[in-house]
């Protein structure tokens, strides 16, 4: 089969490798999609190898089972779904729990294992997963649309649910940066909480997007940013801030706005520092009350309710598809920001 793989830092080849074997507790997919995720560009873009042999990328992923391990029940060749990213141990207490984003056996970093950052991934005709990450969609999503909901959808979702308590009638939720994950994260808040939504992006067809999505307003990223959100908020600032950039900026700009006893949730992976101190609060620091939280993923119960959403027309992932030997032009596309919403790879 053909798949696109990471073999040595930066170096991404489309090659031809056996079609995986299952084990008992697998099922075997046929791709139909693959969605590329920044963190698909972070992964490539590092300075030493992820593993020793290639690496098959992706983790968003959708298709088709093709087999079935001896051990798996429910699951029956021809059935189509989604790939739920977290493939956690499934009998720690945080399992149990319905938390397996922050299984047990994945130690302090809390990160399970991941299709395409450290198991082979769904860049390829076909790929092996664990039967328990099978979520499935139904006939009525389209694969190329459906892919993305693995991350793009998955992520806000989790975020959001996390910071519910916040977004009650008349509250403020700013969503910064409207890629992939921001242009989702607007309908999922337009979809599930009253909350008026403000998009922040420094592109004006982000912004436009963000608009088509559902968005109240849209500001562009400068340095009046702030002021301007401050102003729209009667000076208070809004009751959750959700950040899908994550760098000292949009990082700064998160605690200059996020209002007292509100959320600001760290989703993006830029390494941004927010500069939160033990001080009085006022001024641009953090105030009173508020909790930042870095969220990580999610539940497959978020997962599914993401796919339920969509399922209902309330989410729908703008995509851009690629040929899967077009996958370099797609990462260098989604890195110099020219993607609309999500690049899908299609084997």
């Amino acid at each position: 089969m053909r798949a696109l793989q990471l073999t040595g830092p930066g170096t991404l080849e489309l090659r031809e490798i056996p079609i995986p074997e299952i084990g008992p507790a697998e099922v075997l997919l046929r791709v139909g999609a693959a969605g590329i995720c920044h963190s698909d560009s972070y992964v490539l873009s590092l300075p030493f190898a992820m593993r020793e042999d290639p690496l098959t990328m992706g983790h968003e992923i959708a298709g088709t089972i093709e087999a079935v391990g001896s051990e798996v029940d429910g699951l029956a060749v021809g059935d189509r779904g989604i790939v739920y990213l977290c493939w956690s141990c499934g009998v720690c207490r945080e399992c149990v729990r319905g938390r397996e984003n922050v299984c047990l056996a994945a130690g302090r970093t809390a990160m399970p294992p991941c299709p395409g950052l450290g198991p082979d991934g769904g860049m390829a005709e076909y790929v092996a997963i664990p039967a328990n990450s099978f979520v499935a969609i139904g006939d009525e999503l389209d694969f190329a649309e459906a892919a993305p909901l693995a991350d793009a959808a998955l992520t806000p979702y989790h975020a959001i649910r996390g910071a519910m308590d916040q977004l009650q009638p008349g509250a403020t939720a700013v969503a910064i940066g409207i890629g992939g994950l921001g242009h989702v994260a607007v309908q999922i808040l337009t979809a599930v909480t009253p909350a008026r939504v403000i998009a922040v992006d420094i592109a004006q067809d982000k912004l436009d997007l963000a608009a088509d999505c559902g968005a109240a307003l849209g500001i562009l990223a400068t340095d009046e940013t702030a002021a301007r959100i401050l102003e729209r908020t009667g000076g208070r600032g809004a009751e959750a801030v959700f950040d899908f950039v994550g760098t000292d900026s949009t990082a700064a700009l998160a605690v200059q706005v996020v209002a007292p006893d509100g959320a600001y949730r760290m989703v993006g992976l830029g390494g941004g520092v927010p500069g939160i101190d033990a001080g009085p609060a006022g001024g641009p620091g953090l105030p009173w009350g508020a909790t930042v939280r870095k969220s990580y993923a999610g539940t497959r119960s978020d997962l599914a309710a993401s796919v339920e959403l969509a399922q209902r027309g309330k989410v729908r992932v703008e995509v851009e598809r690629f040929a899967l030997e077009e996958g370099r032009t797609a990462f260098e596309r989604l890195d110099r920001g020219e993607i609309r919403g999500r690049a899908v790879l299609i084997p």
